[in-house]
Parts: C-alpha cells; sequence; structure tokens
C-alpha cells in the first residue's frame, strides 16, 4: 500500500511515520496492496491532536476522524479504529472491492467491538421548501438567521444550486456542483 503522511502545524517525526505505517500496514488484511492511503496529522490551537485517514479505491472513499487532547497516538488508533469499523460495517456493498479473504476470520485489529450492526438509517422526515436566488453574502445571512448548520439556495451569479455549509472549525464550505 502507498501511504502518504501530512502535517498540519507539526512536523512528522520518523517516529510517527514508523508507527503510522506499522499500523497501517496491518490493514493489509482489508486493502489491496494497490491502494493508497492519505494520513492528515494536525496540531489545532488548543493542543488538540487530531488524525484524518482516507483510503480511496475503485470509486468508494473510506474517510474517519478522530481528536483527542494532548495525545496524537490516541487519535491515530482511534481513527484507525473507525476504519475498521468503517469496512466491517460496509462489508457488503464494498462487496469485491475489499481485498479477497479479508474477512475470513473475524478478528478485529483494532477495536474489540465486534457488535456491527447495518446500516439502518430511513427518512422520518420530508420537506420541501422554496429555493430562491440569492448572493452566497445572503445565503450566509440567512443561514445564520434561521440558525442551521447548512442551506441550500441558488447562487445568482452561476443560476446552480449550491450549498451553504458550517464546518466543523466555524467557518463555512460552499459546495458548487461541477459541469
Amino acid at each position: 500500500m502507498k501511504t502518504v503522511i501530512t502535517g498540519k502545524n507539526m512536523v512528522v517525526s520518523a517516529g510517527i511515520t514508523e508507527r503510522m505505517m506499522k499500523k497501517i500496514n496491518k490493514m493489509e488484511r482489508y486493502l489491496n496492496t494497490d491502494t493508497q492511503i492519505f494520513v492528515r496529522l494536525t496540531r489545532e490551537k488548543n493542543n488538540r491532536r487530531t488524525c484524518e485517514i482516507t483510503v480511496p479505491f475503485e470509486g468508494v472513499v473510506l474517510r474517519s476522524e478522530a481528536t483527542s487532547e494532548d495525545n496524537l497516538y490516541v487519535s491515530i488508533d482511534q481513527a484507525l479504529a473507525k476504519l475498521e469499523k468503517q469496512i466491517h460495517k460496509h462489508s457488503a456493498k464494498l462487496g469485491k472491492r475489499i481485498r479477497e479473504g479479508a474477512f475470513q476470520t473475524e478478528d478485529f485489529e483494532y477495536t474489540e467491538d465486534t457488535d456491527i450492526e447495518e446500516d439502518k438509517r430511513k427518512i422520518v422526515r420530508q420537506k420541501t421548501f422554496p429555493v430562491r436566488p440569492m448572493s452566497v453574502d445572503d445565503a450566509m445571512l440567512q443561514m445564520d438567521m434561521l440558525g442551521h448548520s447548512f442551506f441550500v439556495f441558488v447562487n445568482i451569479d452561476t443560476n446552480r444550486t449550491n450549498v451553504l455549509y458550517l464546518r466543523k472549525d466555524g467557518d463555512l464550505g460552499l459546495l458548487e456542483p461541477e459541469d
């Protein structure tokens, strides 16, 4: 597997890289050897440590993120555990994309929890609303006034449906469809 480790607001030391590679190599039981894994390690202002792991393969993107106070190694372990749970939970949906024979044994590498439930989410409410053309600034104001974490609108500049959303870091994101 090809692993790319990057650091934001921190230096990724050889020890961190070595530990990360040792742990990620255990994921070979689930993923093919040509799979790429992107790891982003972040140190935030309040000394919180975050580990984001992204695995894009064959039209699917697996992503996990974990944050802990002052301990990067805990974040790494938690993110790998979340990734492993995702793989187990969606193993039927991922089908042949996962490495052949990945589930011959039901032993978990990073988690002790073997109680993986199937995805039982369902739509419990459906709502319709008018989508008005407006500028991005007007959409930001409207979202703030409503107190929502996202807002759907037609961008007056592009005449396309956009989604404005609140990110975990408190900033805003804007989703715009491609041609």
